[in-house]
């Protein structure tokens, strides 16, 4: 609304969005349990789905979030806080643990 647009306009890329993740989840599980397991096996399916959605949050975290963490961006936060200084010290030591729980994780896990 803030850019301009009407309001139907909005809803309609609202209900697109908000359809996308079930509508996709229902194909995919429909494409998984089919008889053709050996075909989807064979080009390692589940691999190249979890690679299409981890670009997808990168691409999200990179385009949104980190501009508004920076500063640059436009901020939803009341206009207290940290001054949109970006994050405090706090924030990035949990966003760097946050990063690191996935690789201690994963010591000593090996398929």
């Amino acid at each position: 609304m803030h850019a301009g647009l009407e309001r139907n306009r909005i809803r309609k890329h609202l209900l697109v969005f908000a359809l996308a993740a079930p509508v996709l989840a229902m194909i995919t599980f429909l494409g998984l349990s089919q008889s053709s397991k050996e075909a989807l096996s064979d080009i390692n399916a589940t691999g190249v789905a979890m690679l299409f959605s981890a670009g997808t949050f990168l691409y999200v975290a990179t385009v949104h979030v980190l501009p508004e963490v920076g500063g640059g961006g436009h901020s939803h936060a009341p206009t207290g806080g940290n001054g949109g200084k970006g994050l405090s010290k706090v924030e990035v030591g949990a966003l760097v643990l946050g990063c690191l729980i996935p690789l201690v994780l994963s010591i000593g896990h090996h398929h």
